[in-house]
This record gives C-alpha cells, sequence and structure tokens, in this order.
C-alpha cells in the first residue's frame, strides 16, 4: 500500500484516502438532493453550506432531520430512515425512554459540575466502567478519566504512556482512525486527516494491520521490527476491531501484539470507542481475543447518543498517585458531566436488565449467517463479515457501493460506506427482527440491481 504524499508526485492509494466513509462531493449525492428533498429541505441544506465550514463527511449535508424513534431517523418531511449508521452513538437507538427519563431527573439536580468537585453519577459510572474491566470487580485495577471526545480520550491516553514509560515514540497502524485532533490524526493512518497538515506529532509510527490473507506471522513481523530498529516505543495503539470496515483480526495477532508490548515495556491502548457498550457481543471488542490491554479509550455509545461523553481506563500500575498527582492528564470542563453520567448509566442498567449483551451476541450471529445466505452470493460481493450487532458487506466495485446506498437511502435504510466499496451497518444491539428483515431485503434488492 503506498502512502506517498498526495502532493509528492508519488502514487497516491485512493482506498487508504477515503477508509472513514462516503463521498458528500460526488455526482450522485448532488442527484440525491436535488431530486429527493422538497424545496423546505433544500434551503435549509443550503443554510447549513452558507454558515459551516465545507468539509469531507459533513457539510455538504445529504439530509436534515427533525425526530428520532428508536432506531428510526425522521428527517424534515417526516419520512422514517433505518440507521444503520448513527456515528455509533446510538447503541440502544434513539432516545431510549429510560435514558431521556434518567438525563431529565438529573438536569433537574445538577445540570453541570464545577472542576475541582465531584459528583455521584461520575463516580457510580466510572465505578461501572472500571467493573466491568478484566480483574476490575472491586480490586482497584483500573482507574478512569473522562472526556468529553473521543479523540481526547485517545490523547490522554498517548500522555499517559510518555510519563508511564519515560518514551515519546508510539505506534499506530497504517489506516485507522482515532479521532481527528493533531494528536489522533498523527497515531491515526488515514490519509483524508493526515494530508496537509504536517508536520505531525513526533514520534508517531506505523505499521500495516492484519488484513484478511495476510499471514499473522507477517503482521507481527514488521511490529517486532519496529520495536527492535527504533527503540524508545512507549505505547502501540489500536482498534480491537477496526470500526469502518468491521475488520476482526484473529485472537493469535492480538496476543503476538500483547506479547510485544510485554517484551518491550509498552503500553497496549485499545481504541474501543465505536466498539464498546455491548456493540460486539461483550462490553468490549477486545474480550473476544483473550489480551488485556493497559489502557482502553471508550466514546461514541457511552454517552448513549444524549450527550457527548468519552472516557479511558488506565491499568493503575500505569498511574500510580506519585507519578500523576501533580500534573493534568485530562483537564476538562466537563470531566465529571453528571449529566452524561446519568445517561450512560441508564443505557448500562437497559443493557443488563434485558440482557443486551447476549441478545447481541445470538442475533448477531443468525443476522450474519442470513446474510452470507442471502447476500454473499450476489454479483459483485467479495465478503460478508461482522462481530455481534456490526457488520460489514465489501463490494467489488466502489462505483457499485455508492449506487447501492443512495437505492437504499430512497426507501429509508441508512449506512455509510468505507474504503470505497465497503458497506458499513452498525445497528442498535435491541432491534426488532423485522427491521432487520426490512434491511436486509433492501440490501438483497439494491445489490442485486447492479
Amino acid at each position: 500500500m503506498s502512502h506517498d504524499n498526495a502532493s509528492g508526485g508519488g502514487k497516491v492509494d485512493r482506498i487508504a484516502r477515503v477508509e472513514e466513509g462516503d463521498s458528500n462531493k460526488s455526482t450522485a449525492r448532488a442527484e440525491f438532493r436535488a431530486g429527493h428533498h422538497n424545496a423546505s429541505t433544500r434551503a435549509l441544506l443550503d443554510r447549513d453550506e452558507a454558515i459551516f465550514v465545507h468539509q469531507s463527511l459533513s457539510t455538504p449535508c445529504m439530509n436534515a432531520l427533525a425526530g428520532c424513534d428508536g432506531p428510526y431517523l425522521i428527517d424534515g418531511e417526516g419520512r422514517r430512515i433505518l440507521d444503520f449508521h448513527g456515528n455509533g452513538v446510538h447503541v440502544l437507538g434513539f432516545a431510549h425512554p429510560k435514558v431521556i427519563a434518567a438525563v431529565a431527573e438529573q438536569l433537574a439536580k445538577l445540570p453541570f459540575s464545577t472542576r475541582r468537585y465531584t459528583n455521584e453519577p461520575a463516580i457510580r459510572l466510572a465505578e461501572k466502567i472500571a467493573g466491568q474491566l478484566p480483574g476490575g470487580g472491586g480490586g482497584g485495577d483500573w482507574r478512569v478519566l473522562f472526556a468529553p471526545a473521543g479523540s481526547l480520550a485517545v490523547g490522554t491516553a498517548l500522555k499517559t504512556a510518555r510519563l508511564a514509560t519515560g518514551r515519546y515514540k508510539a505506534v499506530g497502524m497504517w489506516g485507522s482512525f482515532h479521532g481527528s485532533s493533531l494528536d489522533t490524526i498523527s497515531i491515526g493512518g488515514e490519509r483524508m486527516f493526515r494530508d496537509r497538515m504536517g508536520p505531525l506529532l513526533p514520534g508517531t509510527l506505523h505499521v500495516h494491520p492484519w488484513t484478511p490473507g495476510r499471514a499473522v506471522d507477517e503482521a507481527l513481523g514488521e511490529m517486532e521490527r519496529l520495536f527492535r530498529v527504533e527503540g524508545e516505543i512507549g505505547a502501540v495503539v489500536a482498534e480491537a476491531v477496526r470500526w469502518s470496515t468491521i475488520t476482526v483480526p484473529p485472537a493469535e495477532y492480538w496476543r503476538g501484539v500483547r506479547k510485544l508490548c510485554d517484551e518491550h515495556g509498552a503500553m497496549l491502548i485499545f481504541d474501543e470507542i465505536g466498539t464498546c457498550m455491548g456493540r460486539s457481543g461483550d462490553w468490549f471488542a477486545f474480550e473476544r481475543f483473550g489480551v488485556v490491554p493497559d489502557a482502553v479509550a471508550m466514546g461514541k455509545a457511552i454517552g448513549a447518543g444524549v450527550i457527548p461523553l468519552a472516557a479511558v481506563a488506565i491499568r493503575s500500575k500505569w498511574v500510580p498517585p506519585e507519578l500523576t498527582g501533580d500534573i493534568a492528564l485530562g483537564h476538562y470542563t466537563h470531566e465529571k458531566n453528571p449529566l452524561a453520567a446519568a445517561a450512560s448509566l441508564a443505557a448500562m442498567a437497559v443493557i443488563e436488565d434485558e440482557g443486551l449483551l447476549e441478545r447481541a451476541r445470538n442475533f448477531g450471529e443468525a443476522t450474519l449467517s442470513r446474510l452470507r445466505r442471502s447476500l454473499g452470493t450476489l454479483a459483485g460481493v467479495v465478503d460478508v463479515r461482522g462481530l455481534g450487532m456490526m457488520f460489514a458487506v465489501e463490494l467489488a466495485d466502489e462505483s457499485q457501493a455508492e449506487r447501492v446506498m443512495y437505492r437504499c437511502l430512497r426507501v429509508g435504510l441508512s449506512f455509510k460506506v468505507s474504503s470505497g466499496r465497503v458497506l458499513t451497518l452498525v445497528a442498535p444491539i435491541n432491534l426488532p427482527q423485522a427491521d432487520m428483515d426490512f434491511a436486509e431485503q433492501t440490501l438483497l434488492t439494491a445489490i442485486s440491481a447492479g
């Protein structure tokens, strides 16, 4: 895979540039906007374009929303759109009544907690998160910091690695995404975010990740050589499951990465921003691989689709009070937001009370089998894969992927396209069977049309 600078005349791998999502500058997007919306919606989209900075994956936007209902978005013209995108926040769908009730109750009591003070919801949430992690059942194995965005959680983990190991270098994966701040695009590997932004954070190194068809030994050998040649590496930062393409490495790969980190005294940091809160069928996707990281970054669904919230949990041995007590690793105004904590606690209670982790595993496995039978043999389909309630349908042709997406959008199914040709479908873990049936039939019809 080429990673030459886009302005340097070298060959640019387009897939590396579009890892995160579909284009908002294509002819198909313009045709969709012109033909799918009434004058009122088009006027609202024009106002959006006139005031917001234009950027990939955002403005210009494809539609305007007015409401939501469970797994559905409702646009300004009253159309219901089954959302398998949701930016990853809708683990229980949108506006779950128990989450909304918990936020309303907290709003009347204490809507904000100023720094230097704490509050009971924030403490309960930190205890709850730590308790879900390996060895976290009251043994004090984990410490937690909250932040208002996932990129800040990853940045805190990077700073922790520098402080705890005394080393400034960190290894990321080409094609990965950890946020859009300068430090996270430095450790991340998507060209869309890195191009024309240099010089990036010193000490950020990259390897090619494991991908289907690549030998585990080859992928581990590349990382081992980097450790051996570079030295001063304090961390490896990676998505346990590649969020945009639902690429699930074999357990032996992560066990090998864990072993390399142990041998070289580096922290293993898993970015679970898109996969936490049960989407994989476990609280965290890394649980599927039999490895325990040194830090875990969380975000998106942890705020229950209501309040922006992220967190990083760090093994206590890396952050003893005598090391961290006189500095600030994560200094954020909304560090212990009681509203966000109330939303998250309510969502976690629903997941536990309704047995949704087990449901996500069982329902997800059954759905994946069905999708492989119904879609896997269609012309142009390269692969159908998934984990829990996350699915990917990989097509051979980028232009077909875009056609399929807009066909589905026109009849009320939303998802994103990643890597130019992967249909990425991320569903709420409490999704009704009837809605999954609709999604499957819609995809079958759209892909069959070529």
